[in-house]
């Protein structure tokens, strides 16, 4: 498969975007360089998105750690310690409890994830295939790529505060709370997969609070905004449905996890909304120990009322 498939390629020619998409595809690549090397190293959080060997349920997580714990070990590798801190669920490294345990144990599972820095408002992608690690987990990269900041609130600092993860509340529903949780959310993240196995992608999701609208116990949707022309994300949910959505409290570390299912509607204006129907939450608290600073929302966020 090529930088795009199918799915892809019909959202691009739909918008009437295919050749900046083609151009804008070149600045894919495999390798990690020396400078995307150097950004990892001064990052204390990694989101990944994958799906659960066991039942093909995609789902988004978070792992965090001091500066270094991602680093590249090789031309086409990152190695993730998760020894020094968790994912979703303990100090300890990825909880038994959360929805990719399995996932980050399975060798060759097709991940995507983002590297995120909310303090200049930088992101990179970094996809491939997992391998377990006695430290935690490496991924040998296909797809390494920045994104620009678009839609991505600034954050000038962060601390590690000591915190016990809570145990999850799971559900089929969300609650009252949980409706108003996601809808005061300013960024979420968003897991898909490619075609046929081919891989996972991991993509970012910003607004002014209020651009998710919950319009049920079971169901979400969001305005999409304009991006980088390539539809990767899009692209996958025409091929397959199977989505997972991951949502941050960046103060008290909690996190929010959904799988379940996405579409896209096109409307004859050419707005796009993305409708998302549950299929399980997770709800746990103080999962994550940092504590960010408060948000400068970017000035790109659209009126989430227009």
């Amino acid at each position: 498969m090529g930088v795009y498939h199918s799915g892809s390629r019909a959202v691009q020619d739909r918008v009437g975007v295919r050749d900046l998409a083609d151009h804008l595809g070149r600045a894919i690549g495999e390798g990690v360089r020396p400078v995307v090397a150097a950004f990892l190293e001064l990052q204390p959080l990694l989101v990944l998105g994958a799906a659960d060997p066991a039942d093909g349920r995609v789902w988004a997580s978070a792992v965090t750690g001091a500066p270094g714990f991602v680093r590249a070990t090789g031309p086409r590798r990152i190695s993730v310690a998760t020894g020094t801190s968790g994912a979703s669920g303990g100090a300890d490294g990825p909880s038994s409890v959360d929805p990719l345990a399995v996932a980050l144990a399975t060798p060759g599972t097709p991940v995507g994830t983002i590297v995120l820095d909310p303090r200049t408002r930088r992101r990179m992608r970094l996809n491939g295939r997992l391998l377990p690690t006695p430290r935690g987990f490496a991924v040998e990269t296909d797809r390494v790529f920045a994104n620009c900041p678009k839609y991505i609130q600034r954050r000038e600092s962060y601390e590690t505060v000591d915190r016990t993860p809570g145990s999850p509340l799971r559900g089929t529903e969300l609650t009252g709370e949980q409706r108003d949780f996601l809808a005061a959310a300013d960024t979420f993240f968003l897991a898909t997969l490619q075609p046929d196995g081919a891989g996972a992608e991991l993509s970012h999701r910003g607004g002014n609070p209020g651009f998710v609208h919950v319009t049920s116990p079971r169901t979400l949707t969001w305005r999409d905004h304009p991006g980088n022309s390539m539809f990767l994300t899009l692209g996958n949910l025409a091929r397959d449905p199977r989505a997972g959505l991951l949502f941050l409290d960046w103060t008290t570390g909690r996190t929010l996890q959904l799988t379940g299912e996405a579409a896209t509607r096109f409307a004859p204006d050419g707005e796009r909304t993305v409708r998302f129907t549950v299929t399980e939450a997770v709800d746990t608290p103080a999962a994550l120990p940092l504590r960010w600073s408060a948000p400068e929302y970017s000035p790109a966020n659209p009126d989430p009322t227009g």
